[in-house]
């Protein structure tokens, strides 16, 4: 998928507004500019932002339950702010982002003040074993864990409800395999729509 590609894809997919694709420029110029002080996304992907890094978040929100008003979506390891910033500005839910690493925590908050995001995404600058439990109803997780020690530690934020979306590469399937019967029996495996090899867990429970 080429940058152009990419744009077009979003386009066709989500309501983008004007204001909506001003916010996801501004969101990747506040990014470019981050970058020249800490290693938020690897070099060799930054010619490809759009393809490797917001469609690869946004197609997460496809698979995720349609009206996300008054829902919570709770991104696990944002850093970079991919999928938790993209899904606040294209999604209606409200989304916590949960990142430990201080310079990380800053430029996350400093993103949704200057998007205006405040009222729809939230950072938890912690880690994840100190954040209060509560229920949620869509967890993510780019690249925050193994799968076992994943749900381990955030089962505690789901309900038989909650909808969970994690983009595992070319380990989906393997990883998988790893996790009890039970467990493997919550998940099924979708292509992503930015690398023929890689897949993305999705589950409920």
């Amino acid at each position: 998928m080429t940058e152009q590609e990419a744009q077009d894809w979003l386009r066709a997919n989500f309501d983008v507004s004007r204001e909506t694709w001003e916010r996801l420029e501004q969101f990747l110029a506040l990014l470019a500019e981050e970058m020249q002080h800490q290693n938020l996304i690897s070099k060799s992907s930054a010619d490809h932002v759009w393809d490797r890094h917001v469609v690869d978040s946004a197609q997460l929100l496809l698979h995720a339950p349609k009206d996300g008003s008054d829902k919570i979506w709770m991104d696990l390891g944002t850093g970079a702010g991919f999928p938790g910033i993209i899904t606040a500005i294209l999604g209606d839910y409200k989304v916590q982002m949960v990142e430990s690493r201080a310079r990380r925590i800053a430029f996350l908050e400093s993103v949704v003040t200057k998007l205006g995001l405040t009222e729809k995404a939230l950072v938890f600058g912690d880690r994840l074993e100190n954040v209060e439990s509560h229920p949620v109803d869509v967890i993510s997780a780019r690249a925050f864990a193994p799968l076992q020690k994943l749900l381990s530690l955030s089962h505690r934020f789901s309900t038989e409800n909650t909808v969970w979306l994690l983009p595992k590469g070319k380990n989906a399937v393997r990883e998988l395999k790893g996790l009890s019967p039970k467990r493997q029996k919550m998940f099924h495996v979708e292509q992503s729509l930015t690398d023929p090899e890689a897949g993305i867990l999705v589950g409920i429970g």
